[in-house]
C-alpha cells in the first residue's frame, strides 16, 4: 500500500463512524479515500448558510478540520494507543457559494511522529476553489 494511511476503511465505515454528530448535521459525506486523499461533499443550503445567503465560512472551517482530522487519523498505527487532534485551522474563503454543494479534498503536507499538517481545498459544483485551508494536528498518546 502506497500513501499515508494505514488503515482503510470503507466509505459506508467513514460516514457510521460521523452519525449523529455535526457530520450528521451539516450534512458532510465522505465519498472518495484515495491513495494519499480523502474527499467529502457538504450542501449549500439553510443547514450551512449565513444569514446574507452565502456558504458559511464557519461550515467550511468544520469541512475542512474533519477530513483533515480524519486522515490524520487514518495514518496511525493503533487509534486506541494514539489519536491526531488539531491545533490550528486556517482558512481563506476565497469565493462564495450560494448553492449546490461543495467537494473538500484534504492531502499531506507532513505526517510526522509528533505533528501532521494537512492541506484542504473546497470547491464548489464547477470545480471553482472557494475555500484554501491547512490543519495542523498534533500526535496525542
Amino acid at each position: 500500500m502506497t500513501g499515508p494511511f494505514k488503515r482503510r476503511p470503507s466509505l459506508d465505515e467513514l460516514n457510521a463512524h460521523g452519525a449523529n454528530t455535526v457530520l450528521t448535521h451539516l450534512g458532510i459525506v465522505f465519498t472518495e479515500l484515495g491513495e494519499d486523499f480523502i474527499r467529502a461533499t457538504m450542501p449549500v443550503d439553510a443547514r450551512t448558510k449565513q444569514p446574507y445567503g452565502l456558504l458559511h465560512g464557519g461550515s467550511s472551517a468544520v469541512l475542512a478540520e474533519t477530513l483533515a482530522s480524519v486522515a490524520a487519523n487514518l495514518c496511525v498505527d493503533d487509534p486506541m494507543q494514539q489519536q491526531a487532534v488539531g491545533l490550528e485551522l486556517n482558512c481563506n474563503h476565497l469565493r462564495a457559494v450560494t448553492e449546490g454543494h461543495v467537494v473538500g479534498t484534504a492531502r499531506p503536507l507532513h505526517v510526522g511522529r509528533r505533528t501532521q499538517v494537512w492541506d484542504v481545498r473546497i470547491e464548489d459544483a464547477q470545480g471553482r476553489l472557494s475555500c484554501v485551508s491547512r490543519l495542523t494536528l498534533a500526535m496525542r498518546g
